[in-house]
């Protein structure tokens, strides 16, 4: 009896090595996309930033002209003088470029907070726990993360059902559209498209990722789940980037499916339960 209980211990003890595995492995391969992204991120960060660096000094040269009038008051000889002063720096256009200038910087300094909440989502190691979240949200977010890859290659086209919130580990669930994204962008040789389709089907939920790409050989799409098979350049892609992606949305008691046509497209159909099972079968 004894030797029965330690042989249970230490079959616990390995799937409880093999979780933590499993949980390093998808950590790794969620930063490892994130390095592949890393310079169109930058360079998202990067546009933003340097059209508010240049309203600014906008706003310095407009601020010295402002001063320069506020400063005659005092000493203004008359009003016709300030009234010079007034033509001459075009009062009439620095305050009506005022406003674009002070409203294009919000919507710069906004964008980058919208891109580094949006990383910070991706790249924080976050409780095994299923909880409660809006799944159009995470795609949003998602979209935010890898546009750069994305506006390139394709028009982004959005058709968005009706969705309850459902029961995941979001950043998981973000992890496999990103995925998904990505792979649709390389699909594509010139310029396509990639829709991205949500609805409610009784007591699940679906997500779909359609592209306008190369498509999937039929040699090719029985494996493409397989763990590092790639059928991209080398530097491209893992070869885990699916198949975490299986893996995950078998954790959530969903599934994944594929359809393709070579030269005309691929679509991933996610399934995924809006409620998960109560743990160990209780109520």
């Amino acid at each position: 009896m004894p030797q029965s209980n330690e042989a249970k211990s230490d079959q616990e003890l390995l799937n409880d090595r093999l979780e933590q595995a499993n949980r390093q492995l998808l950590q790794s391969e969620k930063l490892a996309a994130i390095g592949q992204l890393a310079a169109g991120v930058a360079h998202e960060i990067n546009n933003p930033v340097g059209y508010v660096y240049s309203n600014l000094q906008s706003l310095e040269n407009y601020l010295t002209d402002l001063f320069r009038l506020t400063d005659a008051v005092d000493s203004a000889e008359s009003l016709d003088n300030l009234k010079a002063i007034k033509q001459n720096i075009d009062y009439d256009f620095v305050r009506s470029d005022l406003k674009d200038l002070l409203a294009e910087s919000r919507e710069g300094i906004e964008r980058v907070k919208t891109i580094i909440s949006a990383m910070k989502d991706f790249s924080h190691i976050e409780e095994d726990e299923f909880k409660p979240a809006d799944l159009q949200r995470g795609i949003e977010t998602t979209l935010n993360v890898v546009n750069n890859e994305l506006k390139y290659k394709a028009d982004i086209v959005k058709e968005f059902g009706n969705l309850p919130e459902i029961e995941c580990i979001i950043s998981q669930v973000n992890q496999v559209v990103m995925n998904l994204l990505v792979n649709a962008a390389h699909a594509i040789d010139d310029f396509g498209t990639i829709s991205i389709r949500t609805r409610q089907e009784t007591d699940s939920v679906v997500i779909e990722v359609e592209d306008t790409g190369s498509g999937i050989s039929r040699e090719n799409i029985n494996r493409i789940f397989e763990p590092f098979y790639t059928t991209k350049p080398i530097g491209k892609g893992t070869g885990l980037g699916l198949s975490l992606s299986f893996n995950i949305i078998e954790k959530h008691g969903g599934r994944i499916e594929v359809e393709s046509t070579p030269g005309i497209g691929t679509c991933f159909r996610i399934t995924l339960p809006v409620r998960q099972p109560p743990p160990n079968g209780t109520e």
